[in-house]
């Protein structure tokens, strides 16, 4: 029992430490003296401009299943990653914690710089931008086991992990947590997914230098990854001329 006690105080004593080395690390990161960084964030931080991408995969995705319902599975596998890496942070665990974001922080709030007056709203532990790019990466990555698909949808989500904390909304602590939760969440769904779907189609291919090992075009995984590329350089270019 005393053992147990003294974890607890431990832990208790450690608690500030770790706020306090996660609030020196966002404001180190945080913000910049560049407009054009300024209009990067926000750009890649809307959900809307990852639209193409999302098209991407749904195009290689029909273009690699004959199955009908396989495409709908896959469809609502990452539905599901959507709704628990996402909505469960946002309807149950954001307020459940509430732990305030950098932007309402009382301690460092005024010390974080805000971008075109964005704050998000009061609660940010922990982020469903990281959970939720995440949890689809890793689907993908499972579902189509190709490197460079894998590493495009990793970098993906890197880079709107990055705009969260530049724009000051996040925590690190809140990206770690987001990206370990979306992990969880992603390889979980992937798994059930492929339960369920083991017995739907061959997968297998005479030419299996041309496909990934689930089955999947090699030259097909191109297409989201130029998507991803031109996406980026479409963003580059708007913060340039805005």
């Amino acid at each position: 029992m005393v053992g147990l006690l003294d974890i607890l105080m431990d832990a208790q004593g450690l608690l500030p430490t770790l706020e306090s080395i996660d609030r020196d690390a966002l404001l180190a990161v945080n913000g910049s003296d560049s407009l054009f960084l300024d209009r990067l964030a926000r750009i890649l931080t809307t959900a809307l401009t990852w639209l193409p991408l999302y098209i991407s995969l749904f195009i290689v995705v029909l273009r690699n299943n004959d199955s009908f319902r396989k495409v709908l599975m896959i469809i609502g596998a990452a539905a599901l990653c959507v709704l628990l890496a996402g909505t469960v942070d946002d309807m149950i665990v954001k307020p459940t914690v509430a732990r305030w974001r950098p932007t309402h922080d009382p301690v460092i709030g005024a010390m974080v710089d805000v971008v075109d007056g964005y704050r998000g709203g009061k609660y940010g532990f922990f982020s469903a931008h990281a959970s939720n790019t995440f949890s689809i990466a890793i689907f993908f990555c499972w579902l189509v086991r190709s490197r460079l698909l894998s590493t495009a949808m990793v970098l993906w989500s890197f880079t709107n992990c990055w705009t969260r904390l530049y724009l000051g909304v996040h925590f690190p602590g809140d990206i770690l947590v987001g990206l370990t939760w979306g992990f969880i969440v992603g390889s979980t769904v992937y798994y059930l997914f492929y339960r369920l779907t083991r017995n739907i189609g061959s997968g297998s291919h005479l030419i299996s230098s041309q496909y990934t090992a689930t089955g999947y075009q090699r030259s097909d995984c191109h297409i989201p990854v130029t998507v991803l590329a031109f996406t980026l350089v479409f963003a580059l270019i708007k913060s340039c001329i805005l």
